[in-house]
């Protein structure tokens, strides 16, 4: 990369120094850079899946607009993630003048002490760079962010120092608004936010001047505003003030996987399973099986929908199983990690702490519910892979009075010993092609995802404990309901 200039003088007879881009605003230049990668092809924003036929339009239209925008979406939706990739169509440098506080462009200064500093030195005037990652400000919105905190206020110690009256600009502290000049500036759960410090936020992001202490101020920053919010909060209580509302350009809408396939590509790039140990191996149907546990989830009636399921779900709890997989890999000393269905069940609190229920989940509980929203996902997982399995050997042999104890520190070829007790479990999971016949690990999940469907049609049964059993008359009968429905 080539010296960067130093001083305002060699600033001028560089590429930086040009019109087109010394006297750029910040949505132009990412403007510029967006429509050049939009030539280039490829991916717009590494990191982000799903959202390429839906999120993703829309929101480069709104940069083409040079829109400020809100994204609007649940819990757990990647709409900080969206926001922090905008920084990759920043410039990867920025001339400021050395000592701003707000990033000061050396052509147009906005603070006192800049043009000051220009006056002063002219072409002479130091220049420092400013990387895209340092142009990206970030702010959670709470009730108790005030108006000092993003706008600024007065210094008493700057002017005791300078010898400056207190309405002079120079005894202004600068908020973190100001601090992201000629940048982005992101303010997450903007309902949140009170409503004097939103009308202090929009005068200036529009008109460009604001009161501090009374004094007024001239700001004319440089800057793009991006927002995010529930919709919950942004649409039914109404806690944006309407101006601000006004200035907002686009409402762009997130959502969360349309579709299984696509949140286990997600899931499997976001959560931590390399342990730097010993090989992992996740059998894609465990993956598949996690996954739809936050797919039944978000359908569930008594989990609440309007505060949703995050996407970190499936993410924690495919690390907890990992994790439970893991230890039992050391105890027995494998060479391999291989988590198995029943691990998923200690990925309770990974789960558990993810849900807020409505009144009815309350008085079941959030560990029984999770416990059924892992049945529920098995079932659908066998649904998916083996819709016409015959298990009514396996359920007659249960009805039967027989019982089966899945150890959780047993290992592969002593479960695999166990299903083989069952008549036709392991016959049905080769034949359905749920695993290859070679490998115990394998064929013991796909025994175990059987049993978990069976128990989720409430055929058999299953304690806390591990163990598979006769289906108890109240689950019989709830069976026989749902079947007459």
């Amino acid at each position: 990369m080539p010296t960067l200039p130093t001083n305002l003088g060699a600033l001028k007879q560089s590429p930086f120094g040009t019109p087109d881009r010394a006297l750029r605003s910040v949505k132009d230049e990412i403007r510029t850079n967006l429509l050049a990668r939009i030539a280039k092809g490829g991916p717009l924003f590494t990191g982000v899946h799903g959202y390429e036929d839906t999120v993703v339009p829309q929101l480069v239209n709104a940069l083409l607009s040079r829109h400020h925008f809100i994204l609007l979406g649940l819990r757990g939706q990647a709409k900080s993630r969206l926001l922090r990739a905008l920084t990759s169509l920043l410039d990867e440098q920025m001339p400021v003048v050395a000592g701003s506080e707000i990033n000061d462009s050396p052509f147009q200064p906005v603070s006192k002490y800049a043009r000051e500093r220009l006056n002063e030195y002219g072409d002479d005037t130091p220049i420092a760079w400013v990387s895209r990652d340092q142009r990206y400000v970030e702010k959670l919105a709470t009730p108790d962010v005030t108006v000092a905190d993003l706008i600024g206020d007065i210094d008493p110690i700057k002017a005791a120092r300078g010898g400056h009256l207190l309405s002079d600009e120079l005894t202004i502290h600068y908020g973190m608004l100001p601090r992201a000049n000629r940048g982005i500036f992101a303010l997450n759960e903007l309902p949140d936010l009170a409503g004097k410090v939103q009308v202090g936020m929009f005068n200036v992001m529009q008109e460009g001047d604001v009161q501090i202490k009374g004094y007024p101020v001239r700001l004319p920053l440089d800057v793009m505003l991006c927002f995010t919010a529930n919709p919950e909060d942004y649409t039914a209580r109404g806690k944006i003030i309407t101006p601000l509302k006004d200035r907002i350009g686009s409402e762009i809408i997130t959502h969360y996987p349309e579709d299984v396939a696509l949140g286990m590509h997600i899931t499997a790039q976001e959560a931590w399973t390399a342990r730097g140990g010993s090989p992992v191996r996740i059998p894609s149907l465990l993956s598949e099986l996690v996954e739809r546990v936050a797919f039944e989830a978000r359908s569930d009636k008594r989990i609440d929908r309007r505060s949703g399921v995050s996407q970190r779900l499936p993410i924690s709890a495919l690390e907890n199983v990992v994790s439970n997989a893991e230890q039992r890999a050391v105890r027995l000393g494998d060479t391999e990690i291989v988590p198995r269905l029943s691990d998923t069940y200690a990925a309770l609190p990974a789960i558990t702490g993810k849900l807020e229920l409505e009144y009815e989940g309350e008085l079941v509980g959030g560990a029984a519910i999770a416990r059924e929203l892992i049945r529920r996902a098995a079932d659908a997982t066998l649904r998916a892979h083996a819709p016409h399995a015959a298990t009514d050997d396996i359920v007659i042999w249960f009805d039967g009075g027989s019982a089966l104890q899945v150890a959780d520190d047993a290992s592969a070829a002593t479960l695999r010993l166990a299903f083989g007790t069952v008549p036709g479990l392991v016959e049905l999971v080769v034949a359905e092609q749920l695993a290859p016949e070679a490998d115990d690990a394998l064929i013991s999940l796909g025994c175990e995802l059987v049993l978990e469907a069976l128990v989720a049609r409430r055929k058999i049964s299953r304690n806390d404990e591990g163990r598979y059993g006769r289906a108890t008359r109240e689950e019989g009968r709830r069976r026989r309901s749902a079947d007459d429905e």
